[in-house]
């Protein structure tokens, strides 16, 4: 069976009891991931954490990579949300006051289950996910080019679309950084220090 098949749900929770089982399989398989590891992670383990029939559980997933891909989805709708209303947050703020909320946002969203997350991130390319990253990377990009583009007059740089993804990229990377291999650093405030004086030095006159 392809990848792709093995990520659809069978379907999808109508009634609040159904509503109420899938979040308990998925927060379950979240416990269960951060715990085994993708590997050692079984539908059965998940279903015993869940206090749930692995019956019950194939209703809705019929794979492990689905329980993986719907965790993947659920933290990318919240990241997407989160992300957006802070742009429309900031586009009024100055460059340095909306760089440091901006990187704020970033850290401390990585900075809860941040095992968790590392998990997720390397399971997106197996449950069929990188193009909806890119979707979202795109739509977040034209929101900074939209934010330089008023701000121009202060910016040392002029490809704002260049300019914009390797601010972006350049956030991105220390996140996943530090998730992977320094996490206390994600609760460091030298860190949220340095990594703004990073991106204003990039981007400011």
């Amino acid at each position: 069976m392809s990848p792709k098949l093995r990520t659809v749900p069978r379907k999808l929770p109508r009634q609040d009891r159904s509503r109420a089982t899938v979040d308990a399989i998925l927060e379950a398989a979240a416990r269960v991931l951060v715990k085994e590891g993708f590997e050692r992670t079984t539908t059965n383990r998940v279903a015993e954490a869940a206090g749930v029939s692995v019956g019950s559980l194939y209703q809705y997933f019929p794979s492990k990579e689905a329980l993986v891909a719907a965790l993947v989805d659920r933290h990318n709708l919240e990241m997407r949300a989160e992300v957006l209303a802070a742009l429309e947050r900031v586009k009024a703020l100055p460059l340095d006051e909306a760089a440091r909320a901006m990187v704020e946002l970033c850290v401390s969203a990585h900075a809860v289950e941040p095992e968790l997350h590392r998990v997720l991130m390397e399971q997106v390319p197996r449950t069929g996910r990188l193009a909806r990253l890119g979707e979202f990377e795109l739509q977040m990009q034209a929101l900074i080019v939209a934010y330089l583009e008023q701000h121009r007059a202060h910016l040392r740089v002029t490809d704002l679309r260049l300019a914009a993804f390797l601010a972006a990229a350049a956030v991105e990377a220390m996140c996943h950084g530090a998730v992977l291999y320094y996490p206390q650093r994600l609760r460091d405030p030298a860190f949220l220090d340095e990594a703004t004086a990073m991106v204003v030095r990039y981007l400011k006159r």
